[in-house]
């Protein structure tokens, strides 16, 4: 089978930042706010998340190309999807518990709730849906991480900036998460090409 250079650079840079799975699609943007608030936890997660992603996207694709398809049992795809994603964010888990301890408390209960972070399981369902080579959909997954953990670092370095603003207090926190993701995502428009108007 001959691999095309050219597909595999196009998936990576359409899933990093044309189609970004949260300036474009706004997924796991639960993870993202609450989060990006100190870099190294920002750092942290978006490795843990492309890990989980990467890892699940691997196990997925033959688990949907030799076990449900072939027996047609592709309903239940979400369900197969989301104990593969489980078992490794327990993994994750037990690692960062065992070898940082001060992540693992930074994280608090985002780093379960990768489990059911709806950017892993869209990246395992895109996979299936578009029918993708095992190499082309482990890049989609590794580059949906790497497009997360970008998310999360530019976002955790702008609101760190912002500690230092004067800021309304009904401005502060949330309210001016979603604004900076807002202009972020208006931002990452520029990659896809889209026109206004």
């Amino acid at each position: 089978m001959e691999i095309n250079i050219t597909r595999i650079i196009g998936i990576a840079v359409a899933a990093i930042f044309v189609n970004n799975f949260v300036f474009a699609r706004f997924l796991g943007l639960c993870a993202f706010i609450g989060i990006s608030k100190k870099l190294d936890v920002a750092l942290g997660m978006g490795v843990a998340m492309t890990f989980v992603v990467t890892m699940s996207a691997i196990i997925t694709w033959p688990l949907y190309h030799f076990i449900l398809v072939p027996y047609k049992l592709e309903y239940m795809n979400i369900i197969s999807f989301i104990l593969v994603i489980a078992c490794f964010v327990q993994l994750v888990e037990f690692f960062v518990r065992k070898f940082n301890p001060a992540l693992y408390k930074a994280l608090g209960i985002y780093l379960p709730l990768i489990t059911v972070n709806c950017v892993v399981l869209f990246a395992t369902l895109l996979n299936a849906i578009n029918n993708l080579s095992f190499l082309e959909s482990v890049v989609q997954g590794f580059s949906a991480g790497i497009g997360f953990a970008l998310a999360l670092v530019l976002m955790t370095s702008i609101r760190e900036r912002l500690e230092l603003a004067r800021i309304p207090a009904a401005m502060q926190g949330a309210p001016l998460a979603f604004i900076i993701a807002g202009l972020l995502s208006l931002a990452f428009m520029g990659f896809s090409g889209l026109t206004i108007g």
